[in-house]
């Protein structure tokens, strides 16, 4: 679809801006990656050849018994045994030294015999998020060529955690600023347009609501309904509409005694159309220059949460968690230079893509 010519300006604008331009594409890159992180750090293969047969584990469930074991649970594909059980073909002698079958597979022939070799797929990273490492040192341990980050003090690998927590954490962000956003923008519109009684009394009620203590909320909620991205998603949410509310209602206060406004009026324009065709486009540049702290507001309420123990729950890959560790083990750099690095980044990007929207959206701003 093609853009209006007045889009295409916004999109001329901000690409001359290269710091935002080029933060966009690198945050893009990052963020793609970060949705296919099951492809990119798991502790099961992407794809498996068992007797001629291919099998994705990485998206279906298969037992053991699928590959000659004795169970009927979920493979664990980084054993020994199951990995023998697949690259010979299911030989009952894995059970007894798979390390040496293994090797001895190597040729196409076990005990003189001729099997069928079966292969594994590995992603990038053999580790999941929550995936428990057997180590040779004392964890929290330190980057090597299996754990490119290190591991933190449950034997985790970091970078694993450092990806999925990536994700989580834009996700987080982008669903309570999307949401708070739109709630707050359509409130501060209501107030500033019809004023009066209407802009009084949802004065009244903003401020009582921001008087209301939001870090106990989250304690008493988490203790009664337990700790959930959901719960956490709506709390946040609650608390963050009213941030665009007193912006957007400065804007229509200014905004609804202009001519245009009075001449769509008198040609009996709907309020909604003169609210949202007219005077919201122009209420854009001072909203778009809030985005960035609510957006970076967000993955810092986040992190803050789950570092004092009250955002997700303890088995989801949380940068703020991360924070945490780093604090309490301090004999492992590693964990505090990754968080710090990782939260440096994507704020930054974020900040530097927003201001160049609000400076696309300014008309004041051309660039040319």
């Amino acid at each position: 679809m093609a853009l209006s010519p007045l889009n295409q300006r916004r999109w001329r604008n901000f690409k001359r801006n290269r710091r935002a331009f080029w933060s966009l594409w690198l945050f893009l890159l990052l963020f793609g990656l970060s949705l296919f992180a099951e492809f990119i750090a798991n502790e099961k293969p992407i794809l498996v050849s068992y007797r001629g047969d291919l099998y994705v584990p990485i998206l279906n469930f298969y037992p053991e018994t699928a590959f000659g074991g004795d169970f009927k649970t979920e493979a664990i594909y980084r054993d020994i045994e199951v990995q023998c059980l697949i690259k010979t073909g299911g030989l009952d002698i894995c059970f007894d030294d798979p390390e040496g079958v293994i090797e001895d597979a190597q040729d196409g022939m076990v005990d003189g015999q001729k099997i069928e070799k079966g292969w594994m797929i590995w992603p990038l990273i053999p580790y999941s998020y929550n995936t428990a490492n057997k180590l040779d040192t004392a964890a929290p341990s330190p980057p090597d060529s299996k754990h490119w980050l290190g591991t933190d003090d449950a034997t985790r690998d970091v970078l694993a955690r450092v990806i999925y927590g990536f994700r989580l954490s834009i996700l987080f962000t982008l669903i309570v600023t999307a949401i708070a956003s739109t709630i707050g923008v359509i409130a501060g519109a209501i107030q500033g347009y019809f004023g009066g009684w209407v802009d009084l009394s949802l004065q009244r009620m903003l401020e009582i609501w921001g008087s209301t203590p939001e870090l106990y909320v989250i304690i008493i909620l988490s203790a009664i309904l337990g700790r959930s991205f959901w719960l956490l998603v709506g709390i946040v949410i609650l608390f963050g509409w009213p941030r665009l509310v007193g912006v957007v209602r400065a804007e229509f206060l200014r905004a609804r005694n202009f001519e245009y406004v009075r001449a769509a009026r008198a040609l009996g324009v709907s309020d909604r159309k003169i609210m949202f065709r007219h005077i919201l486009p122009n209420a854009m540049v001072a909203t778009l220059t809030f985005l960035p702290f609510i957006i970076t507001g967000g993955i810092a309420t986040l992190a803050s949460l789950d570092y004092l123990g009250y955002g997700l729950p303890s088995s989801s890959p949380s940068l703020g968690e991360l924070t945490l560790q780093a604090k309490q083990n301090l004999q492992a750099p590693w964990l505090g230079f990754t968080a710090f690095f990782v939260f440096a980044l994507m704020l930054s990007l974020l900040v530097f893509i927003f201001e160049g929207v609000r400076d696309a959206f300014d008309p004041r701003k051309t660039f040319e």
